[in-house]
This record gives C-alpha cells, sequence and structure tokens, in this order.
C-alpha cells in the first residue's frame, strides 16, 4: 500500500513571492484607507450647512454615533458632519421628518482607526518569513531565522557527488604529485605517523586564474573520498563585525564533525590579507575573521578522529598575512603554473573527447600555437571551434575551426564591416609582408612563419603570426635582437615602398621598445654594466631624461 503524503502548509514560489504578496495586501489597505479619506473629504460638511438642509427638508435620514452623523439627503447623496450636544437639534429631526438612527460608541469597532498596526505586523511577518525561508533553503534547517546569520556559507559535497580526480586534471604533473601526500594521508594516516611525521595542515594552491587550483582541490576530495566543503574567502565578511568569526567555528565543527575531511576557500585573499593595511588601518570585520580562522587552523589535531585538511587558492599570495603562511597553517605551497607544451595538448585532448573532431586535426600543432594560454582558455577555444563549426553545419570540426577559434581568443572576431580602399589593403600587405620577410631572413633565431592575414581583428589591420616549435623558457640576447628587427620591418617596407610613414607600426614600436628596455634595465645586455635597473621596485632608479 502507498503511504498517503502529508499535505504541509506551504507557499509556492518561495520567499520572494511571499514578500511580494504581503506587500501587494499593504497596498490594498492603503488604496482603501485612502479612498476611504477621500470620500469622507469629499462627502464632509459643516454643522451650519447641515442645519440648513434639516430646515430646507432635503435631509432622509442620518445615523448617529456620539457626536459623528452620516446620514443620506433626499436627492440619495450621502454627506458627513459633526454636531456638538445640543437637545434642540432632535426636536429639529422630529419637527422635519428625518428618519434618527442611533448607534451607541460601547464596543464599536473602528477598521480604519487600526489599520497602520496591521499594516506593520503584516510587513513584519513577511520580512520574518523571508529571511527564515531564505536560510532554511541554503542549509539552515527549519528553525532558521534572522538571527542564525553567524552559519557558515560553505556547501559540502559528499563522496558520492564528487565526480572527480587526477584523472580529470590534465597537466599539472608536479601539482598533482604534491598534493598525492595530502590524499595518502587522509586515506591512511598511520602510515606517516609510525615514523613521528605530521602531515601538512594546510595547503595553498597558488596560480594565474584559469590553470585548474579548484578543479585540483575538488580531485584530492574525489581521490581521498572524503567530504569536500567549499567556500568563497567573501562569503565570511559581512556588514556585522563578528559574524565572520562565527562562521569560521561553524565551518571547522562541521568538518571536525565529518572528518576526515576538506576544506577549500577559494580567493582567500579576500579575507586573509595583511591585517592593519585596509583604509584607516585595518578593516574589524575582516582581520577578527582572520584571526579566527588562525586560531581554528592553528587548533587543528592529527589523529584519525579528527582529520581536516584546509586548501586554499589565490592568484595573490604577496597580500597574505605572514601568520597564515607561517608553518603549522599553511605548510605546504603548491604551484600552478599555466600549462606548457605537453601539457596544453593533454588538456586539449581532454576537452576534445566529446567532440567530433576530423582525424586530420593536429592537436599537438594547435597546442605548439598556444603559449601561455591556461587551461580555461584551451576549454574555451575547443569549445568556440565546435560552435564554429556548428555554425556552418559541418559534420566534424576541422583544423579551419581552430585557427580561427584561436585567432579570436588571441586578436579578437574577424572585422567584416570594416571599409578600406585599395590603397589601405596594399599599405596593410605590405606592411605585413615586412614583419614575414624579415621573419624568413632569420630562421636560427626566431619561431617559424605560421601566417599572414591582412583581415582586421580587434585593433589589429593585419597580423603576421609564428608557430614554436617548442617551450623556450631562456632567450639569448640574439633571439631578443631577432624580435626587434621583426617587429621594425613592417615600417621598413613602407618607407621603401611607399616612401612615407604611417600609424600602423605604433604597436610595432611599443613592442620594439619594450624588448629593448628589458635587454638594457632588466637582463644586463649593454655595455652600462651588469645591474638592474628598474622604475617601480626601487633597486636603480633610472630616469627618462635624454642625455645630448
Amino acid at each position: 500500500m502507498k503511504k498517503k503524503k502529508k499535505n504541509k502548509m506551504s507557499f509556492k514560489g518561495g520567499p520572494r513571492n511571499f514578500l511580494i504578496a504581503g506587500f501587494v495586501f499593504v497596498g490594498i489597505l492603503l488604496l482603501l484607507s485612502f479612498l476611504n479619506e477621500y470620500n469622507r473629504k469629499n462627502n464632509a460638511i459643516n454643522y451650519s450647512q447641515f442645519i440648513q438642509k434639516v430646515e430646507a427638508g432635503d435631509v432622509k435620514e442620518v445615523v448617529v454615533s456620539g457626536q459623528d452623523v452620516k446620514g443620506v439627503l433626499k436627492n440619495g447623496a450621502r454627506f458627513e458632519t459633526v454636531i456638538p450636544y445640543i437637545p434642540k437639534n432632535w426636536d429639529m429631526f422630529n419637527k422635519h421628518d428625518v428618519s434618527v438612527t442611533v448607534i451607541s460608541q460601547t464596543g464599536s469597532f473602528n477598521f480604519w482607526y487600526f489599520l497602520p498596526f496591521i499594516m506593520f505586523i503584516v510587513t513584519l511577518v513577511a520580512i520574518w518569513y523571508m529571511f527564515r525561508q531564505a536560510r532554511g533553503s541554503s542549509g539552515g534547517g527549519s528553525g532558521s531565522n534572522v538571527f542564525s546569520m553567524g552559519k557558515s556559507k560553505a556547501k559540502m559535497f559528499l563522496p558520492s557527488s564528487i565526480k572527480e580526480s587526477f584523472d580529470s586534471v590534465a597537466g599539472a604533473a608536479e601539482a598533482k604529485e604534491e598534493l598525492k601526500d595530502v590524499v595518502d594521508f587522509l586515506k591512511s594516516p598511520k602510515k606517516f605517523k609510525r615514523l613521528g611525521a605530521k602531515i601538512t595542515r594546510g595547503v595553498l594552491l597558488v596560480g594565474e586564474p584559469g590553470n585548474g587550483k579548484t578543479l585540483l582541490a575538488k580531485a584530492v576530495a574525489g581521490e581521498a573520498n572524503c567530504p569536500f566543503f567549499s567556500i568563497s574567502g567573501s562569503d565570511f565578511i559581512e556588514v556585522f563585525v563578528g559574524v565572520g568569526a562565527a562562521r569560521v567555528r561553524d565551518l571547522f565543527k562541521q568538518a571536525r564533525r565529518h572528518a576526515p575531511s576538506i576544506i577549500f576557500i577559494d580567493e582567500i585573499d579576500a579575507v586573509g590579507r595583511h591585517r592593519g593595511s585596509g583604509l584607516g588601518g585595518g578593516h574589524d570585520e575582516r582581520e577578527q575573521t582572520l584571526n579566527q580562522l588562525l586560531t581554528e587552523m592553528d587548533g587543528f589535531q592529527t589523529v584519525a578522529s579528527d582529520s581536516v585538511i584546509i586548501m586554499a587558492a589565490t592568484n595573490r599570495p604577496d597580500v597574505l598575512d605572514k601568520a597564515l603562511l607561517r608553518p603549522g597553517r599553511f605548510d605546504r605551497r603548491v604551484h600552478v603554473p599555466f600549462p606548457d607544451l605537453k601539457s596544453r595538448e593533454q588538456i586539449l585532448k581532454l576537452h576534445a573527447k566529446n567532440i567530433k573532431i576530423d582525424p586530420e586535426v593536429d592537436l599537438s600543432k594547435v597546442a605548439r600555437g598556444t603559449p601561455g594560454f591556461s587551461g580555461a582558455d584551451l576549454a574555451n577555444l575547443v569549445n568556440e571551434a565546435a560552435l564554429n563549426a556548428s555554425k556552418t553545419k559541418q559534420s566534424m570540426v576541422t583544423i579551419n575551426d581552430f585557427e580561427e577559434s584561436r585567432d579570436k581568443v588571441m586578436l579578437g572576431k574577424e572585422i567584416k564591416t570594416m571599409i578600406r580602399t585599395p590603397e589601405d589593403l596594399k599599405k596593410t600587405a605590405y606592411h605585413e609582408s615586412g614583419h614575414a620577410l624579415v621573419t624568413l631572413l632569420t630562421p636560427d633565431v626566431s619561431d617559424p612563419l605560421h601566417k599572414v592575414t591582412i583581415i582586421p581583428r580587434g585593433r589589429s589591420l593585419g597580423v603576421s603570426h609564428s608557430l614554436p616549435e617548442r617551450e623556450k623558457y631562456v632567450t639569448t640576447r640574439k633571439e631578443l635582437i631577432a624580435k626587434i628587427k621583426v617587429s621594425l620591418g613592417g615600417r621598413v617596407v613602407e618607407e621603401l615602398i611607399f616612401d612615407e610613414k604611417s600609424t600602423g607600426s605604433y604597436s610595432d614600436f611599443r613592442a620594439a621598445t619594450e624588448f629593448a628596455r628589458s635587454m638594457v634595465c632588466d637582463y644586463s645586455m649593454s655595455d652600462i654594466g651588469t645591474a638592474v635597473y628598474s622604475q617601480s621596485r626601487g633597486d636603480f632608479v633610472y630616469s627618462q631624461k635624454q642625455q645630448s
């Protein structure tokens, strides 16, 4: 037999619709009150006018309640007035055949008198219900209300809901190797304790946005098969001082209850900045939250019944408080760098699994043409290629789609509405041919030429694109000089062919100037000495003034 479901009283649509309904109800009451007051003012007459109408025989009937009188004229019009306690008024009513009804004031109820109080109560109930439902929907339980602001906002992921593992993360081999120690401890802590070793209490993932810090943290939880608490650093901070600290205590209380577990704080720099560095010397709420976080991390126990590891991610480790980074809190710093050539190829293959790709597409070649791309950039590259193939109704994604996607990500979308004269096209073609020619004349010290186009993209009227053969971690003086030559090749051809100069070389000059400045000021590749000259770091400050 099927159990009958109990009918529970609920308001469909959630707290937002309930609040809207409450305000609509209050609005209706206000409208009725306004109409009642408007009618009363329109129907009101003074005492002298009332006496005149009674003596003229125009009054049909009246209702008397104390000194308040409401009546109807013989023509059907209604009126209201106030009369004094004069016995002759009653004789006047009898004399002119006016129907009189007297209402006792004892026990009478005036709705409009209590209307403001009713509106106040309705508004309070609506706001209370909104906070109660909002906290209940965020995991606070049915008993949550506005006073439970100190509850943690962390989302808890049970092992059964975590599908990520180290196989889900392409590349980042060194980072995964370091994080395997954390997985081993969560699985078998006795393995480390038998020789007296203490496991890392905190792991700080450092890297630029899009390189997979959050994905790595979830992969650790998936590999360790333990609960995963995820929260952002900004979720601790509130207007009221002390709320963030309460949320930190509640978060660690929940994590210990489900130990072994992992706490992951994304963008920890939002709460972990240097104390005393805010406007006016600091921020009380943020600093109290940070102090509580430091205390909770110091209170960690490394016994199996209380195995809690905290992981955090940031791309600004330089702004974090020193007390947060000391041994005993974040013991280990794991760098998550931009993927190298091999890692980029693995990431592309991972994201291309669910996409129909032409067998002739060489993803290693695509990886060569995307130096400096993060994991998120590569995922976007594959998606853009698939979108481009879908728009043209192709059966599979070709290499041309990947080329178009890469150019779109790096330079911007192709501009088809720009109107250029044949002379403009000719100048652009010669300019780009100058870059290409210099590139071909210096094959030993510059990357091989891959693509030359005069199709405008973004702010560029044309592009000469080289394809690196391998990852380069060290650049020689010859290679930097070759880059300067390639940058200036476009202007040289303009002067040789057209005997004039144009503004199209602006970005080329900026690049050449940056290369030259770096050679002199940063890499000591000049005759002025082996020193670093900087305008920002304060090592050796140099002037922009030119010496004659």
